[in-house]
């Protein structure tokens, strides 16, 4: 099937990534930032040189397209989805991609920063690549496969379907999203104007890997309200918020519920800012777990510590808030297990072993499985997310693009 043709997949990932889409969690527009959209309409252009008759970029930075029908059976309408925005966590700015050919295995050396050195004993799924192309940064930014990686996939399965129409397959929607990474990625999403029946999201890493399980999550905000009076004369009126904020985060587990000192199915506690002045402090946290109902745990934990601090701070007071973030996929695709059947399958047929695995974090996919769209993820190859070491494997994201052509035509197939 794929003999013959030339996958284009890293040079629209290499274009991709020097384009800055970082979204920003502090900004309140809709996409956080105006920069993403340049992305978007760049894929707009290429989806249409394509051959995609209705591609579009809408006001909120989502991407929307259609690879249409080629088949006389009633299929349903698969979404394929990626997102375009880079984590606030590294810069993104000026991204300078680099090809490691015939990677032999040893150290990477990053070269605008030397000092940058990705290792096979760090990575150990790089020692797996010996052999393959690896994209790195340079060394001073992120490289932004998370997700650009997914977004060049799906590129690339248009344009093999497009030049393959022997191929047989139902209509399938491709979504480019907005501000995934700061938990927004679906917020202003048109479920109407999508119009798809199940999904995938392009996001996970190591080639193989198929999830269609996540973190639970919630978000908590603490604001510490203290008393304000002139340092040279606040004895025994002053209380100082940033302080009491401090040892709220101090007296967190630093053994166990904390993201430094678990893994595999347990879940945490973190805090991710903390901002204020002596009048009035916050402190934001994300809470996560396989097993929504220990969300609650943890929140109450949480507020046994609250309330043990303020002890301490006698005149202090706060306020709590809690948001539902998203769910775990699972507890909606375990109702659809053909969804997931199906991609196993494919991943099977593009030659490669699947790696069942459940993502500690959450995609696209969380949420859209919750908005009625069943929404596992699938592998790309990017590995290392959020840093200077982020780096992909050319032959991963390839084998990324055979997975989706096959998934593609057994929903035809099985139909």
């Amino acid at each position: 099937m794929f003999d013959n043709y030339a996958f284009t997949v890293a040079e629209r990932f290499l274009r991709y990534v020097q384009i800055d889409t970082q979204s920003d969690p502090q900004s309140k527009s809709y996409p956080s930032t105006e920069k993403q959209k340049n992305l978007g309409r760049l894929l707009v252009q290429e989806l249409t040189a394509i051959g995609l008759t209705d591609a579009l970029i809408d006001d909120f930075g989502y991407v929307y397209a259609t690879l249409p029908a080629n088949t006389d059976k009633p299929v349903p309408v698969i979404c394929f989805c990626a997102h375009m925005d880079t984590a606030p966590d590294c810069t993104g700015e000026a991204v300078k991609p680099i090809i490691h050919h015939h990677y032999d295995g040893g150290d990477i050396v990053l070269p605008d920063d030397p000092a940058q050195i990705i290792t096979p004993r760090e990575h150990p799924y790089l020692a797996s690549r010996k052999g393959d192309d690896i994209i790195t940064a340079s060394g001073t930014t992120l490289l932004g496969a998370d997700d650009k990686a997914g977004v060049a996939v799906i590129m690339d399965l248009a344009n093999f379907l497009m030049q393959n129409p022997q191929i047989k397959h139902g209509a399938l929607r491709i979504l480019f999203t907005p501000d995934e990474e700061i938990g927004r990625g679906v917020d202003r999403l048109d479920m109407t104007r999508l119009g798809a029946d199940f999904g995938y999201t392009l996001d996970a890493g190591e080639r193989g890997s198929f999830e269609d399980e996540t973190f639970s999550a919630d978000a908590m905000t603490i604001t510490f309200h203290g008393v304000s009076a002139h340092p040279g004369y606040g004895k025994d009126k002053l209380v100082n918020a940033i302080k009491v904020a401090a040892h709220f985060v101090d007296s967190l587990p630093k053994d166990q519920w904390s993201p430094e000192t678990t893994e595999d199915r347990y879940g945490f506690v973190h805090p991710v800012r903390i901002s204020g002045i002596a009048e009035k402090a916050t402190v934001d946290l994300i809470i996560r777990d396989f097993y929504t109902a220990k969300l609650k745990a943890y929140e109450a934990h949480l507020q046994d510590k609250l309330e043990d601090t303020l002890k301490v701070f006698p005149g202090a007071t706060a306020e709590v808030a809690v948001t539902e973030q998203y769910r775990n996929m699972k507890e909606v695709l375990d109702q659809h297990p053909h969804v997931s059947q199906y991609a196993v399958e494919a991943i099977g047929r593009a030659g490669v072993e699947v790696h069942r695995s459940s993502a500690r974090g959450g995609t696209d996919g969380s949420r859209l499985s919750f908005m009625g769209l069943p929404c596992p993820n699938l592998f790309t190859g990017e590995m290392a997310f959020h840093g200077k070491h982020e780096y992909v494997s050319i032959q991963d994201m390839q084998a990324s693009v055979r997975t989706i052509v096959h998934l593609a035509h057994i929903w035809e197939e099985k139909s």
